[in-house]
């Protein structure tokens, strides 16, 4: 089973749920804007696909967010916070299986993999 974790009306998320239905890829859905994001999740994902790859710094609420804000993002533990507080600064979606599967950002590709 796969979770896909996002925020439902962004645009990149709408394409993934559409190229999974096509797939026929069962998921659930977590909402960051809904349900949040614990830290232990957050730091599975940055352990497994590095800082850059989870935490989003080309969006705007990363270029809304002051220089201090930014600034303590560079640290692990800073940068969980912030996106603990902050979920539209974690790049999305983020596709996780129970089979061990963990994909940041759309790349169809790798989603037509698990077909």
């Amino acid at each position: 089973m796969y979770t896909i974790y996002g925020i439902k009306n962004c645009n990149t998320m709408k394409k993934a749920f559409t190229l999974l239905d096509e797939l026929g890829i069962s998921y659930t859905f977590h909402d960051y804007k809904k349900s949040g994001i614990d830290a232990e999740t957050l730091k599975q994902w940055i352990d497994a696909l590095g800082l850059d790859a989870v935490i989003n710094r080309k969006g705007t609420t990363w270029r809304a967010l002051s220089e201090s804000e930014q600034a303590a993002a560079s640290t692990l533990e800073g940068a969980i916070e912030l996106m603990t507080h902050k979920t539209s600064v974690i790049k999305r979606p983020i596709l996780s299986g129970d089979n061990g599967v963990l994909i940041c950002g759309l790349i169809e590709g790798e989603y037509r993999k698990l077909a």
